[in-house]
């Protein structure tokens, strides 16, 4: 249940990047927001994971934390700190209006 929530949250974090780039910049530029959430995903999940399946027991520490929720919650806090830097920690731009057919 724990692993089902974070997958929410990165999907949330690959919509808000993409639709923050998108109001900020282009759609070019805001294509490559969901893909950096999803690089840092696969890439930071397979490092964190062979860390938790040495730190973790066999059969977990309990039957709701295995090795793979103890990867994915390891993953979280550089996680918060790549995204912040990237997506959060800009200053605000106005957004510019969305196109209208006329």
């Amino acid at each position: 249940m724990i692993e089902l929530i974070i997958f929410h949250l990165h999907l949330m974090a690959a919509l808000y990047a993409f639709s923050y780039r998108w109001r900020t910049t282009s759609v070019r530029e805001a294509l490559l927001g969901p893909v950096v959430v999803g690089l840092v995903f696969a890439i930071g999940w397979s490092l964190t994971s062979a860390l938790s399946y040495l730190i973790t027991p066999d059969g977990g520490f309990a039957s709701w934390l295995t090795a793979d929720t103890v990867s994915l919650l390891l993953l979280l806090i550089p996680e918060i700190v790549v995204f912040r830097m990237l997506f959060w920690g800009r200053e605000r731009q106005p957004a510019r209006p969305l196109p209208t057919a006329e």
